[in-house]
């Protein structure tokens, strides 16, 4: 840990495992989401493993689900990105999923939150928009989330984006992140690794340190 103006300024991944220091994201571990994924399993057992090390760990842990609204509340964003993602030609062939309520909106039989574990909705792609993780994590003194799930193309490279912004050290834990465009996922790493905005590491070195560190 550096020292600077003040502050303990952490410098890596070890200093940042603590309970009191960081809590544990999952993003989108929902039926609807891991059914459209090839290796979706392989992520949800990933996804398992880090969860349970947290809890083992004492660390704060936030389940996040995605939902798109119904047709009637859906506007101009909304429908241009399902028409994009469902090649629809006109808005008669979109086909509105994620609804809330509905099977394919619930998380994976594997990830059932705890009495002292959150679930929040959304309907952005940030977990940072709409919803009161930044809150919870300052009132909590929280200052670095790790964060693990699906899709890290679509939805958690935006959110590592966006809570840099809001003073929040991300940390992605990439074989515990699934997605589907394997370039746009590239891609995103590329991104983040030179915007120098979080560190990565991997499912064993983030759960041999939550064990430590608790």
């Amino acid at each position: 840990m550096r020292q600077g103006n003040g502050l303990d300024i952490p410098d890596n991944l070890g200093d940042l495992c603590a309970p009191d220091r960081m809590a544990l994201i999952v993003y989108d571990m929902q039926v609807g989401v891991l059914g459209q994924l090839p290796d979706g399993q392989e992520i949800t057992e990933r996804v398992v493993r880090v969860v349970e090390a947290a809890r083992r760990g004492g660390y704060p842990v936030i389940f996040l689900r995605h939902f798109f609204p119904p047709r009637r509340l859906t506007g101009v964003y909304g429908m241009r990105l399902l028409m994009s993602w469902q090649n629809a030609e006109s808005i008669d062939d979109v086909a509105f999923i994620l609804q809330r309520d509905t099977p394919s909106f619930e998380l994976v039989p594997e990830l059932v939150p705890r009495d002292d574990e959150l679930v929040f909705d959304k309907m952005s792609m940030s977990a940072f928009e709409g919803t009161p993780l930044a809150t919870l994590l300052r009132d909590l003194r929280i200052g670095s989330y790790a964060i693990a799930g699906v899709a890290l193309e679509i939805g958690i490279a935006p959110t590592v984006t966006h809570s840099t912004d809001l003073g929040f050290v991300p940390v992605v834990i990439s074989d515990a992140c699934g997605g589907r465009d394997k370039e746009a996922i590239a891609r995103a790493y590329d991104d983040i690794a030179f915007q120098g905005n979080a560190l990565v590491t991997d499912v064993d070195t983030i759960s041999g340190l939550m064990a430590e560190n608790r």
